[in-house]
């Protein structure tokens, strides 16, 4: 697992902690019931205190992603599909919002933005 604390992020850094392990659960590189460093292991590694590293891993568990088994520590939560297709759909409308927005800008008509769209999805899929 790869954590990178950006200072000059203006991002929390439990929050930085928090995104980092989530995207790598979402995308796979972190697989279902793989042991995360412990609490205070990563806060040593990174430099923090293990109050925020916690935090991180409290938020984590609370919304599925990690389960934490009493002395033996944390771990990624099996898949909830659901979940991941929430999270992902969210992310998607995000860009599309944002393509919306940079269209618009760019003085774009629906149509040519869904021609575009369509392109991408052809040569994507």
């Amino acid at each position: 697992m790869t954590i990178v604390i950006d200072n000059k992020s203006g991002a929390p850094i439990y929050d930085q902690i928090y995104s980092q392990i989530k995207d790598q659960i979402i995308l796979g590189t972190l697989q279902a019931d793989e042991k995360l460093p412990s609490i205070r292991g990563l806060a040593l590694d990174l430099g923090i205190s293990f109050i925020t590293t916690k935090r991180a891993y409290e938020e984590l568990e609370k919304e599925g992603y990690l389960y934490t088994i009493p002395g033996k520590g944390c771990f990624v939560a099996p898949k909830n599909l659901e979940l991941l297709r929430e999270e992902n759909l969210k992310k998607i409308e995000s860009y599309l919002e944002d393509a919306v927005k940079l269209a618009a800008a760019c003085g774009l008509s629906r149509e040519e933005l869904l021609e575009m769209l369509n392109f991408s999805m052809e040569d994507g899929l």
